[in-house]
């Protein structure tokens, strides 16, 4: 299910990104909803959720890096 806001992502997300990862998040969350809610379009058996949430991690990891605990801006 796509998001409409930050405040609707996941704990684990909402409680380690810091904002501006949290709305890149989201975004690519949703795009990659509407691009691969057709099976046909998805690699394997992966489900929706998990194409979502890897194309997300993915489009935060181009701009913020994990240094310790914290996600910084690359």
């Amino acid at each position: 299910m796509p998001y409409s806001k930050n405040s609707e992502l996941p704990k684990r997300v909402r409680d380690n990104l810091p904002k501006g990862a949290q709305t890149i998040y989201r975004k690519a969350y949703n795009n990659a909803h509407k691009q691969y809610k057709d099976p046909k379009k998805r690699r394997g058996k992966a489900s929706l959720t998990e194409v979502c949430n890897k194309v997300a991690w993915s489009a935060v990891k181009k701009e913020y890096k994990k240094k310790g605990d914290n996600w910084v801006k690359s």
